[in-house]
Order: C-alpha cells, then sequence, then structure tokens
C-alpha cells in the first residue's frame, strides 16, 4: 500500500465584509454585508517540527486581506464577482496554493439563520 500524500488546508471563517454588490436599486447605492469564508490547499512540508519557519506554509493574514480588502469603489453585479476576485488574488500571490473554495453569505437578506449565497471552488490542476 501506498502511502497518500498530506493536504495542508489553511482556513479563514465568517468574516463579515461590506462590500458593493447587487443588482436592485435598493441594493447597489450602500455596501451591504456579506459573511465570507476561504479555504486553501497549499502544497505542505514533508513534516512539520516545532521550528518548521512561517515560510513552509502561508500566513492566515493573506487569506484575510484577500476577503477584507476589496477594490475601492467597485460594485460586484454578482456576489460571484466577489468570489473569484478572492480566488484570482489568492492564486497570483503563491504558486503554492493549489485550489481556493470561497463561500459568500449575503446577510442582508438572510431571515432566521438562513445561508443564501454561492460557493466557488478552483483548482490549478
Amino acid at each position: 500500500m501506498t502511502a497518500r500524500p498530506d493536504h495542508l488546508f489553511l482556513e479563514v471563517a465568517n468574516l463579515e465584509v461590506p462590500v458593493l454588490t447587487g443588482i436592485y436599486s435598493e441594493e447597489t447605492h450602500l455596501p451591504q454585508p456579506l459573511r465570507i469564508s476561504v479555504k486553501v490547499e497549499l502544497h505542505c512540508a514533508d513534516h512539520y517540527a516545532a521550528e518548521t519557519p512561517l515560510s513552509a506554509s502561508k500566513n492566515y493574514m493573506d487569506l484575510k486581506r484577500a476577503m477584507s480588502h476589496l477594490p475601492e469603489g467597485v460594485h460586484f453585479v454578482l456576489i460571484e464577482a466577489v468570489a473569484d476576485h478572492i480566488i484570482e488574488t489568492l492564486m497570483a500571490q503563491d504558486p503554492r496554493v493549489q485550489s481556493v473554495e470561497v463561500k459568500i453569505v449575503k446577510l442582508a437578506i438572510a431571515d432566521d439563520n438562513e445561508e443564501i449565497g454561492v460557493t466557488l471552488f478552483r483548482s490549478r490542476a
């Protein structure tokens, strides 16, 4: 039996971000709150010891910045475009990123803890 390689996933979940998005007139003039979660698969080291440096992984703050520092003044008609922007940003930053999954929930239209939104997944392979 051959050993399967390890997979390393970094995650930042449930970050609330105000984003200019929407298609209806009541949505287009003010940012609306989105709950964004990101899961990134990275090439990983053969082993992680106590002294392994950060360069063997990726800083979680890179994920958080890609989620929260969207282009200022840009109106994303679809939340799919927000997810696409985040994925493109993370993949362009680091060639070790093998795949990215972005989940976005539109908080302004949810009732009773509903989660209305999209999940976009992209892989380099």
